[in-house]
């Protein structure tokens, strides 16, 4: 009886890292239906979610040491960064290499850990770097309609997963000490403020003028932000880590299936072999991180 209870746990919680990953994928998808310019949709993302995560968070912010509220703002700039690049990204790419680029998180994490915190390279992630660089070169040369633009838009998502991995090495050891939830609240004032005075710089003041404008902006707060992030955050220490990678890379493969429907955005046959050769070369490099 214990062992069947434990397994609906278990299934429990295997949903709920689905669930999550169906939430961050429609991520692309409200950038692409906002009509604010990109650094603006992500100001406001981070913006309308502070206060929708402040009552689960008050009490824990009285426990927190400035010190780590210090690190976690730091960490906010670096998504901040993640943000800004990702949204401008969707402009000349399209939502599934937008999302699958922006995955490739593990050759930042792990060449930076080696520097920072003297972790040595496993054969599986130069393996996993191997099979990935062969897939990006099968999934560039593979577009219907190559432009520079498109390129562009491919390494501004590169560029995306960079910051995204800096933002995960400055919480990575906070994480012990403060929950997922705050450290999304908290990092939410310094990637706000930096969005904000890239808006300013770049787009001018912005601001939706209706409720067709604002329930992208929403979306992406609620659904994606918190109920995404969120959940995922939840999920950790749930699930065994190895499924969890490989539910985590179906992502872009639900990006890429919204994006078909909504848009009508099209991959070439030798694009969707290109991400299946990334996704596995993913999988492998982080087999052991």
């Amino acid at each position: 009886m214990v062992k069947i209870m434990n397994n609906e746990s278990i299934n429990k919680y295997i949903f709920y890292t689905i669930l999550a990953i169906c939430f961050l994928a429609t991520g692309g998808i409200f950038v692409k239906l906002s009509s604010l310019p990109p650094i603006a949709t992500g100001f406001y993302r981070i913006l309308f979610s502070i206060p929708l995560l402040y009552p689960f968070v008050k009490d824990e912010m009285k426990k927190i040491e400035f010190k780590n509220i210090i690190l976690i703002i730091l960490a906010g700039i670096f998504l901040a960064l993640d943000l800004i690049f990702w949204n401008i990204s969707f402009s000349f790419t399209t939502v599934a290499n937008a999302n699958l680029l922006a995955n490739l998180v593990p050759f930042t994490i792990i060449p930076l850990s080696y520097f920072i915190y003297k972790k040595k390279f496993s054969i599986s992630f130069i393996l996993g770097g191997i099979i990935t660089i062969v897939g990006l070169i099968v999934l560039m040369s593979g577009k219907i309609n190559p432009t520079l633009e498109n390129y562009k838009g491919d390494i501004l998502a590169f560029i995306t997963s960079i910051f995204y991995g800096l933002f995960l090495l400055t919480v990575s050891k906070i994480r012990e000490k403060v929950s997922a939830l705050s450290i999304i609240f908290i990092s939410g004032f310094g990637g706000g403020i930096t969005l904000f005075l890239t808006m300013l710089l770049k787009e001018g003041v912005q601001y939706p003028h209706s409720l067709s404008e604002l329930y992208p902006l929403l979306g992406l707060a609620l659904i994606s932000q918190i109920f995404g992030q969120g959940l995922l955050s939840y999920t950790v220490g749930k699930v065994d880590v190895n499924l969890s990678s490989i539910i985590v890379l179906a992502q872009p493969i639900i990006a890429t299936l919204y994006s078909y429907f909504l848009f009508s955005e099209v991959l070439s046959l030798q694009e969707f072999f290109g991400m299946g050769i990334i996704l596995i070369g993913i999988y492998i490099a982080k087999k052991n991180f």
